[in-house]
């Protein structure tokens, strides 16, 4: 009898056991591969959507401490945004950002807009091409057309805009051009004044602002010392300020560093590693700072140098080594074995004639989406923990996937979007970046 009553609990408590199993296993199954069939910015009811709400509670409680970061937040985690739209964003995707613009309602003069056609260096091949500059508002420095026409960068509307748009296009991290106080590049004018209003308009849309800390003429190690001081001592404590969770679960404050190769590696070593004589590291000004990768020697000189990742950033596949798709999987691979991040960029299309008419053979064809789709692609092939658009607003490279609108004039017939509606490109990232986290999560099961 009590041999028959202790085989009885046994089985029992196995049934149990087997009960249990199998809710848990239930529990850990995931939504199907592919697009969401729901309407943007809804998603799956159960674990994913209960997830998502305790990120946007992780991130209202940074928001409410600035630079105080806890242990259930994540800045590469999706959010629902505060506008009044149930938008998801995510913060694994970033935005190139541009603040040049200008017109004479806010500037007194058009500012980029009318930029030069740069001539080509060899004399010969710079004759056969149209030279001078364009003249806003019906000639323009892009092959495309703005909805908000040619719009100064320091209008509140077009900031509001702007960031409406990029979470209507899911990109949680926007990535800003910038240049220090009193500088900028040859054809704009200084903008560092901007950077708060950007900042301002991005966090009441729940997006994140990093740094592009842009080349100038003087950058060395010291300068960009004092810079990446400047950035962190006045605008860490800002509530849009874009802190990156690595793997290792340091939370630091990202920068990218566009044409970082024209430093030496013994330069940037001075700052980017514990030894080096102006090194920020384990200082309050530490980062995860990502270079720029054009040839394929560049790998090796980011490693030296220090960085803590690479980026591609040309949406001009085949342009350089690091733009094009097919060695996108050996940068991954040479970045995985030296533990450093790789975020492939990729982009709408390319086109850059209204500025460089000389460079026809670098244009590559939007094809309605479809060449926006291979970069996608190929740029999920290899597994990235970041995503970065190129760009949001780089008009005179045709890179935008700002809002477009078709428009001819008496000497202009520029490019537009259609068939499809001004937003396509923003509902396509949007879609991405949904399929992109959905297969994230595959590759951490």
């Amino acid at each position: 009898m009590t041999r028959l009553r202790r085989k009885a609990l046994v089985a029992l408590f196995l049934f149990t056991l087997f009960i249990f199993g199998a809710m848990m296993g239930l529990r850990t199954l995931k939504p199907s591969d592919g697009f969401s069939d729901l309407a943007p910015g809804m998603d799956f009811v159960g674990e994913r959507s209960e997830r998502r709400r305790l990120d946007a509670k992780g991130a209202a409680a940074a928001a409410a401490s600035p630079g105080h970061f806890h242990p259930g937040s994540s800045d590469t985690k999706v959010v629902f945004t505060k506008s009044d739209r149930d938008y998801s964003i995510f913060y694994d995707v970033h935005i190139f950002y541009y603040l040049w613009y200008g017109s004479p309602s806010m500037d007194n003069k058009y500012i980029h807009w009318d930029h030069v056609l740069v001539p080509h260096w060899d004399p010969k091949i710079a004759a056969s091409h149209a030279q001078g500059r364009h003249t806003p508002p019906d000639d323009i420095a892009s092959s495309f057309y703005p909805e908000l026409g040619p719009y100064s960068s320091r209008d509140p509307t077009v900031l509001e805009s702007h960031m409406a748009q990029i979470e209507a296009a899911a990109a949680g991290v926007l990535v800003m051009s910038w240049y220090p106080p009193g500088m900028a590049e040859d054809h704009g004018e200084p903008t560092e004044d901007l950077v708060p209003a950007v900042m301002d308009a991005a966090h009441r849309h729940s997006i994140k602002v990093a740094f592009h800390m842009q080349p100038y003429k003087g950058r060395t190690d010291q300068s960009m010392h004092d810079n990446i001081k400047y950035i962190i001592d006045r605008y860490g404590e800002h509530g849009a300020f874009y802190r990156f969770r690595s793997g290792t679960g340091r939370v630091l404050p990202l920068f990218y560093v566009y044409d970082s190769y024209l430093m030496a590696p013994e330069s940037w070593a001075e700052l980017l590693t514990p030894k080096g004589s102006r090194s920020i590291r384990g200082t309050p000004y530490d980062g995860v700072f990502v270079a720029l990768i054009v040839e394929e020697r560049h790998k090796h000189d980011i490693l030296a140098g220090g960085f803590d990742g690479a980026y591609t950033y040309f949406a001009s596949n085949g342009f350089s080594f690091g733009s094009s798709h097919q060695n996108w999987r050996g940068i991954k691979e040479f970045c995985d074995a030296n533990n450093l991040l790789f975020v492939p960029s990729v982009g709408p299309g390319y086109v850059d004639t209204a500025v460089r008419p000389w460079n026809n053979h670098n244009t590559r064809n939007r094809v309605n989406g479809r060449y926006y789709d291979t970069s996608l692609q190929a740029a999920l092939s290899v597994r990235p923990e970041i995503v970065a658009v190129t760009s949001f607003n780089q008009w005179h490279e045709g890179t935008q996937i700002e809002r477009a609108v078709p428009k001819k004039t008496a000497s202009r017939l520029y490019l537009d979007y259609r068939p499809n509606l001004a937003d396509h490109y923003l509902q396509l990232t949007r879609q991405w970046a949904e399929n992109f986290n959905e297969e994230k999560d595959k590759w951490l099961m």
